[in-house]
């Protein structure tokens, strides 16, 4: 699986471009649907010998002349002379005609802007292009020569048509001059009475967007070499943002940030701390005050099932809500950080609340309006010339997490990382733990007796399957927690200790 954010640069490409790609630049090549008409080229040759489908008896062997039949598809007074036209341009092809291209596609849509450090996170936007316009299938004209007799068709087609519309009309009019019962009209309802000032109710999705909505904000990141945006939420009246460090890792040196409030206030915001492995940061708005705040919840009892809801900016598009379940609990999860290493792994909640570009940093709340998580990374398919946006699998980190880190930069302007002690990979055959590569000498692991090659399986009773799941698991607890390891048929307890970072 690949988590991956798309906060790629924002391309000065030409947004139409991608269109054009891969289409035929020769337009003298028909299109599938091109009428077949004698006055375009390429229109297929109708062989003298074929016979007409539509008459009933043979032909004789030396028909009199007769005089042609009016071709009805024909332009009427044609030129005695026509000159052979170029095929007509096919307005539902993705390619544009060769010397003058229609410069709105050239180039490929942008929903939004991007940054290009860490691949595969909701903090900005990256490009997506529009499709090419199917082509439609349209029939082809008659050929000549059968125009007049079909046409002689269409013609009684029409007065059938015509007819049993005039009854149906005449039925209609009998049916609404002679109703069989009272006749009831919705347009002639009532409106109903206004529900806005009707608060929303507790526990509901609508409650939990009343709730949290007012303290979201959308940030808006600049360097000297890109742009883009992402989400955060308000923790202190006086401008205390959280929000992911993917969003605005651009602005540490000398860039540019700017907090965009709901009620469409805007202030400067700077940078307080940050901390790349945990993919929490911490800014601050300039000349505010008395800013709502969010409840922050816990996630330690969530429950897979739970409804949550998800709010932020995705492409842009501030205040946007969306709502869904917990689908899974500490789930590892490389996302965030400057190399999406493993270092950079956190112990995610996994949901299916639709989670875009633009939604990194935004709170994950529960239905209580209690912000239980930080939105930060997607799995997203890569597709053929983008990456897609969501596809029901994001991912937040846990706010007691989050919580602790945020709480280490407001006060210090740095965090605290929680640590083992040794490099792990995984273990052979896949899905059999965690096994240790390389144990720091001066770590809690050495200090409990942990050696290379141990092969750890369980924490806390939490199954280890993979070095990533050992890495998330430690995570999750605080320095000066006591764990217990299972290495093969022995368990041994570790108290793990803290490094500061960022």
């Amino acid at each position: 699986m690949t988590e991956h954010n798309p906060d790629g640069p924002a391309p000065e490409s030409d947004p139409w471009a991608a269109a054009n790609q891969g289409q035929p630049e020769n337009r003298e090549q028909s299109s599938s649907w091109t009428p077949a008409d004698p006055r375009h080229p390429g229109a297929p040759e109708r062989h003298p010998a074929d016979p007409n489908p539509w008459s009933s008896a043979s032909p004789p062997e030396n028909p009199e002349p007769r005089p042609a039949e009016p071709n009805l598809w024909a332009p009427a007074n044609p030129p005695e002379n026509p000159e052979p036209r170029p095929a007509d341009p096919n307005p539902w092809s993705s390619a544009s005609p060769r010397g003058n291209p229609d410069p709105r596609l050239a180039e490929p849509v942008l929903f939004g802007t991007a940054f290009a450090s860490g691949q595969g996170q909701p903090g900005t936007t990256s490009g997506y292009t529009l499709p090419p316009i199917p082509p439609r299938n349209v029939p082809p004209a008659p050929e000549k020569g059968r125009r007049g007799l079909v046409a002689g068709l269409v013609v009684l087609a029409l007065i059938v048509g015509g007819g049993a519309g005039a009854a149906g009309g005449y039925l209609v009019a009998d049916n609404r001059a002679a109703p069989s019962g009272p006749v009831t009209n919705a347009l002639d309802q009532p409106r109903p009475a206004s529900n806005t000032t009707a608060p929303a109710a507790t526990g509901t999705v609508e409650g939990a967007a009343a709730k949290v909505l007012p303290s979201v904000v959308e940030l808006q990141v600049r360097s000297r070499t890109a742009a883009g945006e992402g989400s955060g939420f308000v923790i202190s009246s006086d401008g205390l943002i959280v929000t992911n460090n993917h969003v605005i890792a651009e602005a540490v040196d000398g860039g540019q940030i700017v907090a965009v409030f709901q009620d469409g206030k805007t202030a400067s915001a700077s940078v307080v701390g940050r901390d790349p492995n945990s993919d929490v940061a911490v800014v601050k708005a300039q000349g505010v005050s008395g800013l709502p705040v969010v409840d922050l919840g816990r996630s330690d009892d969530l429950r897979v099932g739970q409804g949550v809801v998800a709010i932020g900016s995705p492409f842009e598009l501030t205040g946007t809500v969306t709502s869904g379940i917990v689908s899974a609990l500490h789930r590892p999860t490389r996302a965030g950080g400057d190399q999406g290493d493993q270092t950079t792994v956190m112990d995610a909640i996994q949901t299916d609340a639709a989670i875009n570009p633009g939604n990194s940093g935004g709170p994950l709340v529960d239905l209580q309006g209690r912000v239980i998580g930080i939105n930060s990374a997607i799995y997203s398919p890569r597709s053929a010339n983008s990456d897609a946006g969501s596809v029901g699998i994001g991912f937040a980190i846990p706010i007691d997490q989050a919580r602790r880190t945020a709480d280490e930069i407001a006060k210090t302007g740095k965090a605290t990382q929680t640590v083992l002690g040794v490099q792990v990979t995984d273990n052979t055959p896949a899905g059999s733990g965690a096994k240790i590569q390389s144990v720091n000498p001066d770590g809690p692991a050495a200090k409990a007796g942990l050696q290379q090659g141990d092969v750890v399986t369980q924490l806390d009773g939490r199954r280890i399957d993979t070095s990533d799941a050992l890495v998330a698991a430690v995570r999750a607890h605080n320095p000066g927690d006591t764990v217990k390891l299972v290495l093969g048929s022995r368990t041994v307890d570790v108290t793990l200790t803290g490094q500061t970072v960022g």
